[in-house]
């Protein structure tokens, strides 16, 4: 089915597509100037959007995606009720200890939303014991979006702090529940974005709030019971690029205040039973130097040592010491490593753990504080995997809490057993219509960039898989934000059709080190389209696939790849669904009032002050290249209340992709009109999305 051959009833659904007005603007910089048929589609009262013919063209937008995918509903249907059966319905974490608690989280059948649990450690479990600390299913009810942020118990264990957002804007209300009595208290914050510290006793919170543009440049104390008015400001960020957050040492005593942007970071430390304290300053930010701090210190001792990952010697990071006392004066722990990518550590009373990556996988080492030469490994069963501590939460661990998953390993919750060095099964996640792994096999491949750089490839595909066949090629690829070689029950609906599914790995992202982040960001930023076409090209020439038999898939930064591909290598690719995708990267970057504008100019770089960074980003900016050129069938998702890729770039690409492209191929835009950037809230309602994106791909392949 094309655009030109929808349902030719006199009345009820669309019967061609809607065509934006071209209202034309200009703008100059640097001597360059832009034009716009577009830039009308920003409501002039954002962040509301009231324009009634804004409003108007986004429901004729949902009016062709919902008449151009009515008949794809039988299989939309059929897609949902697969996923939905490898669901466990009926399901609960694995509880774990917290001071005298042990809590965990419950789906029941057919909820949307989970419940929070305790009990007290040593109580039967049999239920009689259970308490409820918090219903999602009753706050979410009548809502059409909600989503739970931060969670967070008293330290005595009698109070619970909780945010919510319900309508996909990502500025949360804060509450607080006494446990005893089960009532709200009347303590409110409205507009946070942060983490819930408690602090002083359990007194106080410590939290942060959302400006006008969406950014924390604020760390905020609030005295339980006193009005909001009253609250004290710990710390203020000026540089509008930065960004605040709060935390606690992993032996609660310190209150761990950071503000960071992209590339630079700096942190304070203050005593959380004396919030008010002068903070101390851990060392000065230097632009490109990026650390973490912990505290480690027993209770009662009056110094203590610093735990430092910071990439000032080595950009894979390295892991130093410092004295409270001198908290600038760092001694490596760790050296940083060309091999070794450093990615985290976190300190227990006896001993430390450090996580990482060694040859784009996976690695986490128990250490030991008095004996540095003592590095004891986590072993995992499989060549590719991906592997991270759980929820460890109490200073005294002996029994470490692990996560694992692979393409075809099930997601598997271990209890590592720190003196025996075992691991210790805890759940494997269940598949109720039935998962036979044997069926499956993963590989890592290598294809060679055209720059000569290898891109590993994470690819799963059923063992009677014929080919070449249909192949489905995800990517991302920014922010150093790697994408894991993990399992995930919805992928099966394609790989039981035929379908490979293959991540790329691509620089941007952080898969093989800091380097390789680097290697896809700022003047380096095209490696990541190019890494992506080129890796659908291997795949080719492997015999895995065939040219116009690739489906592609990518969100937000990934949404920017899938523009940037289908402009350059168009006839590759048989289906692409580009969720929420920011594809106006010349104007959001040129635009400082944007909520994240400024905090990602290092990643990006800043066209308003940089001439060459302005011509390198015009250069791919996937909006500002569309071309009178065939393009692949596409589905586009936009989210009304999204505060990271706003919802203009998205229906701004697709007018412009009407009124260019040569083919008559489907072009659907789907704005969700009560949700954000992650679209529709709900393990269920999430999925019914997801059936959509594979029906559309198998549509368009004829299957």
């Amino acid at each position: 089915m094309t655009d030109s051959t929808m349902n030719d009833a006199s009345s009820g659904p669309p019967q061609t597509p809607p065509a934006a007005a071209k209202r034309p603007s200009t703008a100059t910089h640097h001597g360059i100037t832009v034009s716009d048929n577009y830039a009308w589609l920003r409501d002039k009262s954002y962040p509301t959007v009231d324009d009634p013919e804004i409003l108007a063209h986004l429901d004729a937008e949902n009016a062709w995606f919902e008449a151009a995918m009515a008949g794809q509903q039988d299989r939309i249907d059929a897609l949902f009720t697969e996923m939905r059966g490898r669901i466990k319905e009926a399901d609960t974490s694995v509880p774990q200890k917290d001071g005298n608690w042990l809590y965990w989280i419950e789906y029941e059948d057919g909820a949307e939303y989970k419940k929070w649990w305790r009990r007290p450690v040593g109580a039967k479990d049999d239920g009689s014991a259970n308490e409820l600390l918090l219903d999602e299913v009753a706050l979410a009810e009548g809502k059409e979006y909600f989503r739970l942020g931060a969670i967070s118990v008293s330290n005595d264990g009698m109070k619970l702090a909780y945010a919510i957002d319900d309508n996909g804007s990502e500025r949360f209300t804060v509450r607080v529940k006494d446990l005893g009595s089960g009532e709200l208290l009347p303590d409110e914050i409205p507009g946070t974005l942060s983490s819930l510290v408690w602090v002083a006793g359990d007194t106080g919170i410590v939290y942060s709030l959302a400006n006008e543009q969406w950014r924390t440049d604020n760390a905020r104390l609030h005295w339980l019971g006193q009005p909001i008015d009253q609250d004290v400001e710990l710390y203020h960020e000026d540089d509008e690029g930065f960004r605040v957050g709060a935390g606690l040492s992993a032996n609660e005593q310190w209150l761990v205040l950071s503000a960071s942007d992209h590339e630079t970071s700096e942190v304070r430390l203050i005593p959380a039973a004396d919030p008010l304290a002068t903070p101390l300053l851990v060392k000065a930010r230097q632009k490109g130097v990026e650390y973490d701090v912990d505290v480690y210190q027993q209770v009662g001792e009056r110094d203590g040592t610093l735990f430092i990952l910071a990439n000032d010697t080595h950009e894979n990071f390295r892991l130093a010491t410092a004295p409270l006392s001198a908290p600038g004066e760092w001694t490596t722990l760790i050296e940083g490593s060309d091999a070794f990518y450093l990615t985290g550590f976190d300190l227990f009373r006896d001993f430390y753990v450090v996580e990482g990556r060694q040859a784009g996988l996976d690695t986490i080492e128990v250490r030991y504080y008095d004996d540095p030469a003592r590095v004891e490994p986590i072993a995992f069963p499989e060549e590719s995997y991906s592997a991270g501590l759980g929820d460890n939460p109490e200073w005294a661990m002996q029994t470490l809490r692990v996560g694992y998953n692979s393409m075809v390993s099930p997601a598997t919750t271990y209890d590592y057993h720190v003196a025996e060095r075992r691991l210790e099964v805890l759940k494997v996640q269940k598949i109720p219509s039935g998962y036979d792994a044997s069926l499956y096999t993963t590989e890592r491949l290598h294809i060679t960039a055209r720059d000569g750089t290898d891109i590993p490839v994470s690819i799963m595909v059923r063992k009677d898989r014929v080919s070449p066949g249909p192949l489905h090629l995800y990517g991302y690829g920014a922010y150093g934000i790697a994408i894991p070689p993990g399992f995930s029950t919805t992928r099966l609906s394609l790989v039981d059709r035929g379908f490979a599914y293959a991540i790329a790995h691509i620089r941007g992202g952080d898969d093989l080190g800091r380097a390789w982040y680097k290697a896809g960001k700022l003047e380096s930023r095209t490696n990541a389209f190019t890494d992506f076409v080129d890796v659908a090209k291997g795949l080719v020439e492997r015999g895995l696939t065939e040219k116009g038999r690739i489906s592609i898939s990518g969100g937000s930064a990934g949404g920017e790849l899938m523009g940037a591909v289908i402009n350059s290598d168009p006839e590759l690719w048989g289906a692409v669904v580009a969720h929420v995708p920011f594809v106006d990267v010349l104007a959001t970057m040129l635009d400082a009032s944007l909520p994240l504008t400024p905090g990602e100019w290092p990643e990006w770089g800043n066209p308003i002050e940089d001439r060459a960074a302005f011509e390198l980003i015009q250069s791919y900016s996937p909006y500002d290249n569309v071309r009178a050129q065939a393009y692949p069938p596409l589905l586009v998702t936009a989210g009304l209340n999204d505060p990271r890729v706003t919802y203009w770039e998205p229906a701004k690409w697709v007018a412009r992709l009407r009124e260019l492209k040569t083919d008559d191929n489907v072009l659907l835009l789907k704005t969700n009109m009560g949700a954000g950037h992650g679209g529709k809230s709900g393990r269920f309602e999430s999925l019914r999305e997801t059936a959509e994106e594979f029906a559309f791909i198998l549509w368009q392949f004829g299957m």
